[in-house]
């Protein structure tokens, strides 16, 4: 929480955009409401939490220059010789690799849905539909707000952008399963015990 503050502190300061900070911004402060309140209830994983705490913070960096202007990534166009900041794939690459843990977790301590490959099938599925689902907001803001618009969607005249952000909310969904699901299950069995021993 301390982490999260300063950085949600920092982005607000004189960011470059007010109202493209809060359309970014906003999810991150919901996810932190939603969290705290689920706490006693329904803790996660410290895995989980650092992962959304990644993500909260990749968030708030591009609401404070929008996704478009993140200087790091300005240098990484000038070095590659691309014609676009590309931190906006960083950001959708998050938006597959952080729900497809937080949905596993879910499914795994619910017991929602039986067998691994049918797990796995179903959570890239929700992060792939999740992505579809903020490119329709997206277009909504922008058809709202012309202003905002081109910062929000920082599609920077790619015309395939939108395609472009699902695949790499699919790609981070497919990559965060492979290379995480070991370390998230030692994790999910410390809870597994803990519940345990409270039983007792």
């Amino acid at each position: 929480m301390i982490v999260f503050t300063a950085v949600l502190v920092w982005s607000g300061i004189a960011p470059k955009d007010q109202l493209t900070w809060f359309m970014e911004v906003a999810p991150a402060m919901i996810a932190v409401a939603a969290l705290w309140m689920s706490y006693k209830s329904f803790p996660l994983t410290t895995l989980v939490y650092v992962l959304i705490l990644i993500h909260c913070v990749i968030l708030m960096i591009g609401g404070h220059y929008t996704y478009a202007e993140v200087p790091f990534f300005d240098g990484l166009t000038d070095l590659f010789g691309e014609g676009r900041n590309n931190y906006d794939k960083l950001g959708h690459f998050a938006q597959g690799f952080v729900p497809a843990l937080i949905t596993r977790e879910i499914i795994l301590r619910k017991n929602i849905i039986e067998g691994t490959n049918w797990q796995i099938f179903f959570i890239i599925s929700f992060c792939l539909g999740f992505s579809a689902f903020y490119e329709l907001i997206e277009w909504w803001v922008a058809l709202l707000s012309e202003e905002a618009s081109e910062a929000f969607l920082g599609t920077q005249g790619y015309v395939w952008d939108t395609q472009s952000d699902m695949g790499m909310a699919l790609l981070g969904a497919i990559i965060g399963l492979l290379c995480l699901s070991k370390l998230h299950d030692k994790q999910l069995g410390l809870i597994g015990q803990r519940k345990r021993i409270d039983e007792v």
